[in-house]
């Protein structure tokens, strides 16, 4: 094992990130979900009904990337997709009740990841979410601010 208490706190945290990731996406795959399906779904809860386009511009990916994601959530039976009665060349997309349940289970499988570290978690989130809101603060950069607005949105 690498001597981890000379590493950066930056590599702690992309490491803890991708370690965290890789165990959720572990869980959700039995589910047929993916992490960026669950944003989706996410997104999908608190907005309803809207089209793939814009799903792909409130998660900030390209079009086609949300395409690849929402299949897999269609083939799962987690969402609907129907031409917008506005527009015939956009899909609407739409939550099931199928997608909903998967949802509060995925949230659950996130914190059974997290319940198997010996830290408290509610503390690390607090510190968390102080951390990104501090340094997107004091950073104008304009990817600071959108990571930011991004995790503000729930995203």
């Amino acid at each position: 094992m690498p001597d981890m208490e000379r590493w950066p706190t930056g590599r702690l945290l992309s490491t803890a990130a991708r370690l965290v990731e890789h165990a959720w996406n572990e869980k959700l795959m039995g589910m047929g979900l993916s992490h960026a399906g669950v944003i989706a779904l996410d997104v999908l809860s608190a907005t309803g009904p809207v089209t793939q386009a814009t799903l792909a511009q409130i998660v900030r990916v390209q079009a086609q990337t949300m395409g690849k994601t929402l299949i897999r959530l269609e083939s799962n039976g987690h969402i609907s997709r129907a031409r917008s009665g506005s527009d015939r060349r956009s899909q609407v997309v739409s939550i099931t009740e199928a997608g909903s349940a998967a949802l509060v289970k995925a949230h659950e499988l996130e914190r059974l990841v997290l319940s198997t570290a010996d830290v408290d978690t509610d503390a690390l989130r607090r510190e968390l979410l102080a951390l990104v809101r501090d340094l997107g603060a004091r950073d104008n950069a304009s990817m600071a601010n959108t990571i930011v607005a991004a995790a503000d949105e729930g995203l």
